[in-house]
């Protein structure tokens, strides 16, 4: 079984950062990938973070910050925003699997930011689910259009991961009691595709 000793927040936090550092520096991808892992976790999951992410191929968690099988819970939608499975998803990790760190985790040139752009600046349509999907996104880009309108798709990703981070912080009930207690954390990142660098937001 995977042990049932869970980081703090800012333990698990740091590890991330770690990681992070590692893959910016190009150093080899050493997460435990064998079949005695895989066996392990085969009778119990205990990811030490959850991380809301963007469905882009090109930010893959697992390796940006060099962590294994079992390690990340991970919930993923184009912009990184969550709807009620993905809420639920989020709340399941704290709950019942003791997850210590939530990080919601924008990037840079985020193609849903951009068409949520394209809706508040040109009054754009897009077809099928695409446009609901993106919905979510148009008060932070509305937002970021009053305070950063020359740089507004990467003002808009910022903006967006924060709402999500404060929606979860304040706006979920069944995860006060563990903020409150200092028993988990929620944080924002923006995740540079050119770098492979997260930055951590305030």
């Amino acid at each position: 079984m995977p042990s049932t000793t869970q980081p703090t927040p800012d333990e698990a936090l740091q590890r991330l950062k770690n990681g992070n550092a590692r893959f910016t520096a190009d150093e080899a991808y050493d997460a435990d990938l064998s079949r005695d892992r895989r066996m392990a976790l085969a009778k119990g999951q205990q990811p030490f973070a959850t991380l809301v992410g963007c469905s882009d191929s090109r930010v893959g968690p697992e390796q940006l910050f060099g962590v294994g099988l079992g390690d990340l819970f991970i919930v993923r939608t184009a912009g990184n925003n969550i709807g009620t499975a993905g809420t639920g998803s989020v709340e399941y990790s704290v709950i019942a699997l003791g997850v210590p760190l939530i990080v919601v985790l924008g990037h840079e040139a985020c193609g849903a930011v951009v068409a949520a752009t394209e809706v508040v600046t040109q009054d754009k349509r897009f077809p099928g689910s695409i446009g609901p999907m993106i919905a979510p996104i148009l008060p932070a880009v509305i937002a970021a259009q009053r305070t950063n309108p020359d740089n507004l798709v990467e003002a808009s990703v910022e903006e967006n991961v924060r709402r999500v981070v404060e929606r979860l912080r304040s706006g979920e009930a069944v995860l006060e009691d563990a903020l409150e207690a200092g028993k988990l954390k929620v944080v924002g990142a923006v995740y540079s595709l050119s770098t492979g660098e997260v930055r951590w937001l305030d």
